[in-house]
């Protein structure tokens, strides 16, 4: 991937990019039903690591694959995705409204919210999420607490996409395709350090 092709006006890092922004806007407008958060975001990073084998990046490609895996255990990892973040907002609002122990409390909630969100995103990347969310997110859970520096990235990759959606809206329209990159590249880098058994 180090040299242009003839004629090519950018080198293939520029394709890249445009290739992750591209799906980045499928996998927002496939996240507009909020049910399928997990399944349009674990479908981004499936299509993002065919690209280390050579298979095209595209939006075309990242719906084809979305549209073969809608079976019930994708939307009830939404479900649950929808109602553990319903939760955490529900408990932060409580802590708000002034209740006995409510720093500690909301500190607490902070704490768990953040794992249960590094767990989420790393079940995500991870390529068993494509056909079993359970066994995504047993490995996802051994692995935030085996690779915390790639734990870290996650929530500094999850932090920046926030931050970029906040400070200009159309962003968060682009966000989730650096974002499922990121979480690809934390999976593939934690695959590659594991010895061969």
């Amino acid at each position: 991937m180090a040299t242009r092709d003839t004629g090519e006006v950018f080198g293939p890092r520029m394709t890249l990019f445009a290739d992750v922004l591209s799906v980045g806007l499928a996998t927002a407008a496939a996240c507009l039903p909020l049910v399928t958060v997990p399944a349009a975001l674990s479908t981004a990073c499936a299509v993002l690591r065919g690209a280390g084998l050579d298979r095209p990046v595209t939006a075309g490609r990242y719906f084809a694959l979305l549209r073969r895996r809608s079976r019930v255990g994708d939307l009830a990892a939404g479900g649950v995705a929808l109602a553990g973040l319903l939760l955490f907002a529900a408990d932060l609002a409580l802590a708000g409204a002034g209740l006995p122990g409510a720093p500690l409390f909301a500190v607490a909630a902070a704490a768990i919210g953040g794992c249960a969100v590094v767990v989420g995103l790393r079940a995500c990347g991870r390529p068993e999420s494509l056909t079993d969310w359970r066994a995504a997110v047993r490995g996802a859970g051994r692995d935030a607490v085996a690779d915390v520096g790639g734990s870290g990235l996650v929530l500094f990759a999850m932090a920046t996409a926030a931050l970029c959606a906040w400070m200009l809206l159309p962003l968060a329209f682009l966000a989730p395709g650096p974002l499922a990159l990121a979480l690809t590249a934390v999976d593939v880098r934690r695959s590659a350090a594991v010895p061969l058994q």
